[in-house]
C-alpha cells in the first residue's frame, strides 16, 4: 500500500515539476515571439518612413516642375498679348 502512495505522490511530484517547465518554456517562446513581433514592426516601420519621405519628395519635385513650366507659360501669353 505504501508503495502505491509512494507511486502516486511521485507522479503527482512529477506532473506538477513538468507543468512548471512547460509554463516556462511556453513564458520563454511568449517572450521570444514578442521581441521578434516588435523587431519585425521597427523594421517595418522604418521601411514605411522611407517610402513616405520619398513619396512627399517626388511630390514636391512633380510639384515644382509644374509650377516653373506654369511660368513659361504665363511668360509666353504675356509676350503673345504685347505683340
Amino acid at each position: 500500500m505504501k508503495k502505491v502512495i509512494l507511486g502516486i505522490a511521485f507522479l503527482a511530484l512529477v506532473t506538477v515539476s513538468c507543468k512548471e517547465e512547460t509554463k516556462e518554456k511556453l513564458d520563454e517562446a511568449k517572450d521570444a515571439v514578442e521581441v521578434e513581433l516588435d523587431q519585425k514592426l521597427d523594421t517595418a516601420e522604418v521601411k514605411m518612413d522611407k517610402a513616405v519621405d520619398s513619396l512627399q519628395s517626388k511630390t514636391g519635385k512633380a510639384l515644382e516642375k509644374g509650377a516653373a513650366k506654369l511660368d513659361e507659360a504665363a511668360a509666353k501669353m504675356k509676350e503673345a498679348a504685347k505683340k
